[in-house]
């Protein structure tokens, strides 16, 4: 099948008018997408990454459905300016993941729902996530969600503020940090005072996120 009516369906799919909006999308440059046409090839495992929804067997061949099932999800059929103000939502593990990568950015496949919060428009909100057990109570309980922006050196940490943070040795928690006498670690002190303070090294931590606001579900 010709790959330019392949990513033309997508693009119709998703609701985009040109190229670049695609690419953008994709996490590509505008001429990716030109060469693509012009040499009738497509990069699979990208595509299938970002587009989750695709039928793999369609997405090789060009036959049966494009759509694997009828329930998509939000990033799916959200208008492209919908889609600029969406955040998405990952669960936990996902955010454990993501310093494996060598950086900080969420697959397409790992979010489970994208939300449009306009408390949160301007504060560099990159994910929600859940949160998990009662250490951060009465700040957080489990089952709140919380709104978190990357950090991208650990230099930059905002001591006694609350983060989310992905340690090697730990894995993923939520925890205000203080600053240590012993500059190669930090401390994570719980709200819920039968929790107590422990220090992790800074190099064992893998993905750091300030939280930057709740949403609490009665």
């Amino acid at each position: 099948m010709d790959k330019s009516l392949i990513l033309n369906e997508i693009k119709k799919h998703l609701k985009f008018k040109t190229d670049t909006e695609l690419a953008n999308f994709l996490g590509v440059k505008q001429n990716t997408i030109s060469t693509w046409k012009a040499r009738n090839t497509i990069d699979y495992d990208l595509i299938i990454t970002k587009c989750d929804f695709i039928n793999a067997n369609w997405l090789l061949t060009g036959k049966g459905e494009m759509l694997k099932d009828t329930q998509l999800k939000a990033s799916a059929i959200l208008d492209p300016n919908e889609f600029s103000k969406s955040i998405p939502l990952i669960p936990v593990d996902a955010f454990a993941g993501i310093g494996d990568n060598g950086g900080y950015s969420i697959s397409e496949s790992a979010i489970e729902d994208r939300y449009i919060i306009p408390l949160f428009d301007g504060k560099g909100v990159d994910f929600l996530i859940s949160v998990r057990g009662s250490s951060m109570y009465p700040k957080y309980s489990s089952g709140d969600i919380v709104a978190c922006r990357f950090v991208r050196e650990l230099l930059f940490i905002q001591w006694n503020k609350v983060y989310v943070l992905d340690s090697k040795s730990q894995g993923s928690m939520i925890k205000r940090l203080i600053k240590s006498n012993n500059p190669k670690t930090v401390i994570c002190r719980s709200d819920n005072k039968d929790y107590g303070d422990f220090e992790v090294p800074m190099e064992d931590i893998q993905s750091i996120a300030l939280v930057v606001g709740a949403i609490r579900v009665e």
